[in-house]
């Protein structure tokens, strides 16, 4: 995780991946025949979700090399090749990719695009995607994470109306294996549409940081609105409630 801007260890066991997988499997319906891309280094924790996601569906998995993944257009190719249908990308990247390859992206067999690492710019994919045929169009999914809740935090799946006429980049809702708090600096939920800092607790939060008892005291801290004992991950991200 880089979360605070020098890279460390998080210690992520298998329940928290589990956690993850099945939550995602809510809003991505991976099929057994679908082929997923892993396009990032096995240092940036997208590529969990690419890894075990494939392996969790019994989908095919298919690792494109770094040479093939800085070249939006060999990027292309090589999905095209592979008949990738499952495809999680940043969304600088994914913009590369329809600006610079659009003829070839268009042949790849997309079901469904998944969205992290940044925020999504909507009017950047639109005219992408007002030239796609309706019929060929994946599901694309914003999605907001974090290293220490293992990858994935929100879910949006965007609707035609969404990409057509909204400016914003809503990251949507948690996780059915999360919950998702916007708070003041007394620990006070924040009202809609004042922005607060955002805290994560569920089946996702992890063990902490690799050797940093003192970082993982104060990132991880008490849920106060839990009886069970529970723990919370203080983001440091600001949020706001606006629906």
């Amino acid at each position: 995780s880089g979360t605070t801007g020098v890279p460390k260890g998080v210690i992520v066991e298998h329940r928290h991946v589990m956690a993850l997988l099945d939550a995602c499997f809510q809003s991505v319906d991976a099929l057994d025949s679908d082929v997923f891309s892993c396009a990032h280094s096995f240092s940036f924790d997208f590529s969990v979700w690419e890894m075990f996601g494939a392996f969790a569906a019994g989908a095919e998995l298919v690792v494109l090399p770094r040479d093939v993944v800085r070249s939006s257009e060999a990027l292309a190719q090589a999905c095209v090749n592979a008949e990738v249908t499952v495809l999680s990308q940043t969304p600088s990247s994914f913009y590369a990719l329809i600006e610079s390859a659009t003829t070839e992206f268009n042949r790849i067999p997309l079901r469904h695009v998944v969205f992290g690492g940044e925020g999504l710019n909507l009017p950047r994919i639109r005219p992408w995607w007002q030239t796609r045929a309706e019929d060929n169009r994946p599901l694309l999914n914003n999605m907001y994470g974090i290293t220490e809740t293992t990858v994935h935090v929100t879910t949006n799946p965007l609707s035609d109306a969404d990409i057509c006429h909204d400016e914003r980049s809503l990251i949507g809702t948690a996780l059915p294996s999360l919950s998702v708090y916007v708070l003041d600096e007394n620990l006070d939920p924040c009202l809609p549409g004042v922005s607060g800092e955002m805290y994560v607790s569920g089946l996702q939060v992890t063990r902490g940081y690799h050797g940093r008892p003192g970082l993982t005291a104060s990132r991880f801290v008490a849920n106060p609105f839990s009886a069970n004992g529970d723990r919370m991950y203080r983001s440091g991200d600001l949020a706001r409630w606006v629906r």
